[in-house]
Parts: C-alpha cells; sequence; structure tokens
C-alpha cells in the first residue's frame, strides 16, 4: 500500500532532478540575442557565457563588461576634457531629449565638491547615481581627515567601487563613464577617466562618448607632453575638438563647459562666456 501512493511522488522527484527524459524531446528552441551561435552541431565556443558577469568566456572575455562599456558610449553625447598649464577645461554637447523638459534640469557637468569637477556620459540615471557616490565619498572623506578628498583619491575609490561591480552576479555596473578634474595643490592640473569597468587613468587630455576614437586622434595632434595653454586656451581647445569631431559649429546654447582655473576652485562655465570662446576660435581660424 505505501509504494501504491508513493511512486507519483518518486517519478514526480525524476522529472523535477532531470533524471527522467521524455522518449520524444522537444526540439531545441532558438536562442534569440547572447553571442552569436554557428548553426549545425558546430556551436559557438563563446554560447551562453554573455549571461553571466562573473564567468570567463573560454576566449577569456566578459561580455556582460563589454556590453557595458559599450551603452556608456551609445548615448549620442561626445565629451572632452583638456589639462592646460594651471587649469583644466570640460566641454560636452546638451542634448534636451524631449522639448517638453526644462533644459536647465539636463546636465552632464557636475560639481563634486568645491575643487572637483565631473564630466559624465552614459545612461542619464546611472549618472545621476555615480555622481551621488562620488559627493558621499569626497564628503566622508573629509568629515573623516578633515581635509579635502584629493582628486585621485577619489578616482582610486571609484574606480575600485566600480571593480567590484564586475566581481558579484548579485550586482549590476552602471553604464557610465567618469571624467574628474581637478587643480591639486601638490600635482597641479589632473584629469582621471574612469570607465565601468573600474578602469582609471590619469591624462594630458580625454575624450568619451560617441566619437571618443576621433577626438582622441584629434587631441594627440595638439596636445604636448607637457601643457602650456592657460586657462582660456584650454577651454577653447576643448571646444576645437568637439567641433572637429561632429564637424560643426555650435552656439552657446549647444554646450555644456565647467572649468577649473588656477585657484582651484571649480566654476560652471555661462552662455556668454561660452560665446565668447566661439567668437575668438572663429576669429582664429579666419
Amino acid at each position: 500500500i505505501y509504494l501504491l501512493f508513493c511512486w507519483p511522488l518518486f517519478f514526480a522527484m525524476l522529472l523535477c532532478f532531470g533524471l527522467w527524459s521524455s522518449p520524444h524531446p522537444r526540439p531545441a528552441q532558438p536562442r534569440v540575442g547572447g553571442a552569436p551561435q554557428v548553426p549545425g552541431s558546430a556551436m559557438s565556443r563563446d554560447s551562453g557565457y554573455d549571461r553571466h558577469i562573473t564567468i570567463f568566456s573560454p576566449q577569456g572575455r566578459l561580455y556582460q563588461v563589454e556590453y557595458a562599456i559599450k551603452a556608456a558610449d551609445s548615448t549620442g553625447l561626445t565629451a572632452v576634457a583638456v589639462r592646460g598649464k594651471d587649469s583644466c577645461a570640460l566641454v560636452i554637447q546638451k542634448k534636451v531629449p524631449d522639448r517638453l523638459i526644462d533644459p536647465d534640469s539636463v546636465t552632464y557637468v557636475y560639481q563634486i565638491t568645491e575643487k572637483i569637477g565631473c564630466l559624465m556620459t552614459g545612461l542619464t540615471a546611472d549618472c545621476r547615481a555615480q555622481v551621488t557616490r562620488l559627493r558621499q565619498e569626497a564628503h566622508e572623506f573629509k568629515f573623516k581627515f578633515g581635509y579635502d578628498m584629493p582628486v585621485h583619491v577619489l578616482a582610486k575609490r571609484i574606480a575600485d567601487i566600480c571593480q567590484v561591480y564586475t566581481q558579484e552576479a548579485s550586482l549590476r555596473m552602471l553604464a557610465c563613464n567618469v571624467i574628474l578634474a581637478a587643480v591639486d595643490d601638490e600635482r597641479g592640473p589632473n584629469i582621471f577617466k574612469i570607465d565601468s569597468a573600474g578602469s582609471y587613468f590619469p591624462f594630458r587630455a580625454t575624450a568619451s562618448g560617441n566619437k571618443t576614437a576621433e577626438a582622441m586622434n584629434f587631441l594627440e595632434k595638439k596636445v604636448d607632453a607637457e601643457p602650456s595653454t592657460n586657462e582660456a586656451e584650454t577651454m577653447q581647445l576643448a571646444i576645437m575638438t568637439l567641433q572637429h569631431v561632429m564637424s560643426s559649429d555650435f552656439k552657446g546654447s549647444d554646450l555644456e563647459c565647467g572649468a577649473v582655473g588656477p585657484d582651484g576652485k571649480f566654476r560652471f562655465v555661462g552662455e556668454e562666456e561660452i560665446e565668447a570662446h566661439l567668437t575668438a576660435i572663429s576669429d582664429r581660424d579666419m
């Protein structure tokens, strides 16, 4: 009697654990998205490895990390940061996604502390979340140690946090690139770029976004090994780079700029000052 009532439960357990297979297996369903597959019996070796963030493919690639970096560069915006002799300039296109949105609420240039400016490219929500974490780390550092957090320490700290996101399957990387700029009392002007995977490096000039390669090629020809430009010339070089890669002439309302001057204070550059820089660039070209 015991066996009579328990055998259905026994076969149900076999089905749950995959120990029982149907004599007429269902045909395999075609997979949507993911790594490309070779048709026929020779399946791609990387098939399925893009479903997990913590598993390497046989070729040694982390597909989800690559997807996050690609998402950060596919928003259609291009940002440029240039380091001068005693200043730093941050420039990015300003695009309002909808005509009914208040233009003043759309920004990609942020102030982290009085001395550190930030330029973001990527998904808007991820950018804001990253800026919030940057400000939190900087203010906790000042509260704990009594002085402003140096920009290179902040860059290393946020890069370490981003790298942890590539190690745990329960986390999602933020699809955004961070460019930090500041004039340090000991190191002078500094520009750091941090990507979604946690890589960070100091730059004399850098770019991020849709047309990074074109902007970097232009900057390599224009930026010297030891930058000697003043604050105005540094800002004009950054604007010229953006004009070159976009092949268009901008108005003051088309750009969003930030600058760190010789006094070490970060400030937002107004529309009138941007127009003055655009006029100076036009006169120079003529």
